[in-house]
């Protein structure tokens, strides 16, 4: 059992810390690419990139070369590690429950409203700062020049993404051809003909980018729970692997005996001098 977890647990941190290079480079990929809007993602994907890294790193060398401090290490931050995808787990269901398309009648898209999503997700996107940097990230993906040529038939026919549906167009409910003022929804006012104004400014906009990242949060949370499931199989080895090392590191190997003196019992010398008698020794 000792070689076993020993060589089991250095086998699979050797590929959790091989596996940490792709994510950390992905995050810097992310973190440098203006035209991805998923800046949400970039802080998460590198803090998880370095952590597996350093725990993969100190299970290795805990495992493989019986360092029991190492292994310690190992085993608190895979805790903490563990405990944080829970919460970030249960948080992201929590904060993504809330939200989605509406049907448009006689459309394959559908259209977003922003206050059908979590309080912490609006209060976030409304953030002027935060905002202008997704803005930017949209104007230059190039998203609404995809559609920009569409005919009428189009918008009947073809689905949008949500970003194309709140962003690069004013919403369908909206009539410009009438001659006397109706009250209607505050984005049509927002709207304009320019490609770099289009309805940017427009709370559907706003629910569009909102929609990606419950769609993509949705996403993460799943391979949260699969990085769950791995890492408790991971830390359940670790805790016998660390055992096994603290183990060897005493004065008593595996399976040899430690008692040097057993007490007798308070009447086994009285037995035993009966049994002698019986037997003619006395």
């Amino acid at each position: 059992m000792r070689r076993l977890s020993n060589t089991v647990i250095g086998f699979l941190n050797l590929l959790t810390l091989l596996a940490s290079i792709p994510i950390i480079g992905g995050g810097l990929w992310m973190a440098r690419n203006s035209t991805t809007c998923e800046s949400f993602l970039q802080t998460p994907l590198l803090v998880v990139g370095f952590v597996v890294l350093v725990i993969s790193l100190a299970g290795f060398i805990g495992a493989c070369f019986h360092v029991a401090w190492a292994l310690w290490v190992y085993l608190v931050v895979m805790l903490f590690l563990i405990g944080t995808l829970i919460a970030l787990t249960v948080f992201g269901f929590v904060v993504t429950s809330q939200g989605g398309g509406v049907e448009v009648p006689g459309r394959v898209y559908k259209e977003y409203r922003l206050q059908d999503y979590s309080p912490w997700l609006r209060n976030r996107i409304k953030d002027p700062n935060y905002w202008m940097t997704i803005r930017s990230c949209i104007l230059g993906s190039k998203t609404c020049a995809k559609i920009a040529l569409w005919t009428p038939l189009d918008y009947l026919e073809k689905d949008m993404s949500p970003i194309q549906s709140g962003c690069c167009k004013p919403p369908t409910s909206c009539n410009y051809n009438m001659a006397t003022a109706v009250a209607q929804d505050p984005d049509c006012y927002h709207w304009n003909n320019a490609p770099d104004l289009l309805c940017y400014e427009c709370d559907s906009c706003k629910a569009g980018v909102l929609e990606n990242v419950r769609r993509d949060w949705h996403k993460l949370s799943v391979l949260n729970i699969v990085m769950l499931v791995f890492l408790i199989g991971i830390y359940s080895i670790g805790c016998c692997a660390f055992r096994n090392t603290k183990r060897a590191e005493t004065e008593y190997p595996y399976g040899e005996n430690r008692v040097k003196h057993i007490k007798p019992r308070w009447d086994y010398h009285w037995w035993r001098w009966l049994q002698d008698k019986r037997e003619g020794l006395y």
